[in-house]
This record gives structure tokens, sequence and C-alpha cells, in this order.
């Protein structure tokens, strides 16, 4: 007997291998995923709002894993039709973490965008928020546990939403649905939210305009 697989996070099922094609999975593996390709393009118009004079931003990534490499991709594009310039900053592990802050402010980066992997951001997340507030570089992240913990803005998939959706897959299949034919959906709400404790800690004045377009703000 197969049984059947409801994702809920997977960032990208089809590179990932998990299934043949969003629209017909194929197999026993069906659900949600949080691959959203313009989401990059939207945290790059957000710092250049938060940020109207940036002219070079750096990128900390962690792997070459293919949302990774998508995700990359989607920020060179957005870059380069705002004129920003890019600085992409390898962090494989620990040891990697303060040398590539070190380099962004060398190099003078005027905001930086979190493309870390959980493997890599997680476990060293109180060291990474308090470089970012020691190099005074406002940082954009992707999941709302950063800001929360003390980073400046996030803008990514409301990953709770994808949970509660999750149920409505199951429920399908209890109910003689075959994994192969239910579509893999993509991300339909996100979140915005910004830190204001830490926007005041490195010197940053958040615009009005963007301040209330915010889900949440941390004062």
């Amino acid at each position: 007997m197969t049984i059947p697989i409801v994702m809920t996070q997977d960032t990208d099922p089809v590179r990932n291998g998990f299934v043949i094609s969003l629209a017909r999975p194929g197999g026993n593996i069906t659900g949600l995923s949080r691959l959203a390709p313009e989401l990059s393009d939207k945290q790059v118009e957000l710092l250049k709002e938060i940020i109207p004079g940036i002219s070079r931003l750096a990128v900390l990534k962690s792997s070459d894993l293919p949302a990774i490499v998508e995700a990359l991709r989607e920020i060179e594009l957005a870059a380069g039709a705002l004129g920003l310039k890019l600085q992409v900053l390898d962090v494989r592990g620990p040891k990697d973490i303060e040398p590539a802050f070190r380099a962004a402010t060398k190099q003078r980066a005027d905001a930086a965008l979190m493309l870390m992997g959980g493997p890599v951001l997680n476990p060293n997340r109180t060291q990474i928020l308090e470089l970012a507030v020691k190099s005074q570089l406002p940082v954009i992240y992707r999941n709302r546990e950063d800001v929360e913990a003390g980073g400046l803005i996030c803008y990514g998939v409301n990953l709770p939403d994808l949970d509660r959706r999750a149920a409505v897959y199951v429920d399908k299949i209890l109910k003689g649905a075959k994994p192969a034919d239910l579509p893999v959906e993509q991300p339909t709400k996100f979140e915005f939210i910004i830190n204001l404790k830490t926007a005041k800690q490195i010197g940053l004045t958040i615009p009005p305009n963007v301040l209330v377009r915010a889900d949440r703000v941390i004062k």
C-alpha cells in the first residue's frame, strides 16, 4: 500500500523531485509549496522604498539548492531593474557569518537580503541579528521569527496559512481523492512585519507610507 503524503512548506516540489508538476503531481505526494518567485522582487522593492538612496545590496546565501538559485536569479533581475549593484556573500556555516558582515560593511552595502537556509540561519539567529545591528545594516528576512527575535523587517510567505490549508488536502484524500490528481498549491498570503525597535537601534526611519502597509509593527 502506498501512503499518501501531504506537504505543507516545500520550497520547490518539482525541482526537489517530489512531484512531476504542480498541476499534476503524478504520485502519492501533493499539498502546499512555499514557492513564490515574486517574493524576491517584492523584497528588493521594499528595500528601495525604505532606503531611497540605496545603491548596493548585499545578499547572504547559505547554499546552492534549486530554490536558492532561483531566488538569487530573481533578486539579480529586480536589482538590475532598479540600478542596484549586488554583492553575493556565501555563508555556508557559522565561521562564515562574521566575515560576511565585515565584507558587506567594507564594500559599503546599504542593505542586505537574507537568503540563508534554516540549517545555517536558525541555530545562529542571535549572532546574525546582533551583527546586523552592530554593522548598522538594514536586513530584510523571509520569516517572522527573525523579526520577532530582533531583525528589522520581513516579507515572506505566511507559513501558518499553508499549514491550515494542508488540512483541506487531508480531508479530500480521506474522502477518496488521489494525491496524483490534486494540484500542488502555492502561497496566497504573505506577511510584512517591521521592528521599530531595531530601526531605532540602527538609526533608520521607516517612511510612513511603508509603515502603514505592514501587517504588524513591533514597537
